[in-house]
Formats: structure tokens, C-alpha cells, sequence
């Protein structure tokens, strides 16, 4: 519902804020002569924002998980040489093996609880080849259960960062023996 109302409420006739701000925010892209990528892990929602996209006569390219494995490769290479300005990708089927430097911006339209999924297709636009510094743009709705989800996120990224990260340099705090005891007493018992 936070996403848009209209995917679970049956003949919801009211805009989605989200939507309005999606493509407010893809006609400011595109008239600065960019393009985007827009994640979202619900193929319903992809397929409104493609509604959008047509009605507004703008150019895009459509991945999700049924697109075959060769046409996606296609379709990818399509998208970096063309002008087309907008790429609709499923969260899921777009998190590995893209390489999507054409585009300059990132639009996570709806938050996934594990923060490495996102970061994983948001490095789509992150790749070697980039020659352009790429914005990330978040879509959350706020006062929901997506504001919860941000929470979880920054939480998981503050445990993995206390455990390998620059700041606390936990690991390299530990003793052999702590380390053994992390990771091989499973193995030393057998």
C-alpha cells in the first residue's frame, strides 16, 4: 500500500505520490539529458511506471525475471548505445551481471530489507566504463512500514561494519585464538 494503493485496493482511483514524483523526477532526468534506471521489486509496479512512460511518450527498455537470458544481454547493450532515456528493471532480476553505465541515475522505487540486494543493482550503474558520477534516489514513503525498512538496513550495514568495517576494525582486534574459535570450532569438533 505505502508502494501504491492502487496494487492492492481494488478500484483505487487516487494518484500515487510515489508515481507523481517518479515521473516528475524522470522528466527533470531527461530534460538534463540523462538517463535512469528504476529498480522495483514488484513487476505490478514496473508495469504501472511503464503505463506512465507511455501515456507520457517517453522511450524505455523492460527487464524482469521472464526475459531470457540472451535477450537481456541484447537489450542491455540496446539500452547503453540508444538514447533511450529509461530503464524499468526488476529488483531481483536485474541484481547481477548488468552492466549499465549509460545511465547516470538510480531510482530505488520501493526498499528491499536486505541492503545488499539494493546495493547489488544499484552497482548495475556502478561498473567499470562509468564515466558519469551516478545519483541513487530512494523512494520512501513516510510514516511506513518502508521508514522500518530503511531502520532494518541501517542496522544490518551497522552490524557488518562492526564486525569488517574501517571504523571498529573488529577482526583485526582478535586474537588467533578468538579466530579459530570464530571460525573453525564447528570444523575442530568433527
Amino acid at each position: 500500500i505505502s508502494i501504491n494503493p492502487g496494487l492492492c485496493v481494488e478500484d483505487y482511483v487516487e494518484e500515487s505520490g510515489k508515481v507523481e514524483a517518479f515521473e516528475e523526477l524522470v522528466d527533470e532526468i531527461i530534460a538534463n539529458g540523462e538517463k535512469v534506471i528504476v529498480f522495483s521489486q514488484y513487476t505490478k509496479m514496473l508495469k504501472v511506471l511503464e503505463g506512465k512512460l507511455i501515456n507520457n511518450e517517453i522511450k524505455y527498455s523492460y527487464l524482469d525475471g521472464k526475459t531470457p537470458a540472451k535477450q537481456r544481454l541484447i537489450d542491455v547493450e540496446k539500452f547503453n548505445k540508444s538514447s533511450t532515456p529509461v530503464y524499468l528493471i526488476s529488483l531481483k532480476a536485474g541484481g547481477v551481471g548488468l552492466n549499465l553505465t549509460s545511465a547516470s541515475n538510480v531510482i530505488v522505487f520501493d526498499p528491499w530489507w536486505n541492503p545488499a540486494v539494493e546495493m547489488q543493482a544499484i552497482d548495475r550503474a556502478h561498473r567499470i566504463g562509468q564515466k558519469n558520477v551516478v545519483q541513487v534516489f530512494k523512494f520512501i514513503t513516510k510514516g511506513s512500514i518502508e521508514e522500518k525498512i530503511q531502520i532494518l538496513q541501517s542496522e544490518k550495514k551497522e552490524l557488518i561494519n562492526s564486525i569488517v568495517g574501517d571504523e571498529e576494525q573488529f577482526i583485526s582486534k582478535l586474537s588467533t585464538e578468538q579466530l579459530k574459535y570464530l571460525l573453525m570450532e564447528e570444523f575442530i569438533e568433527k
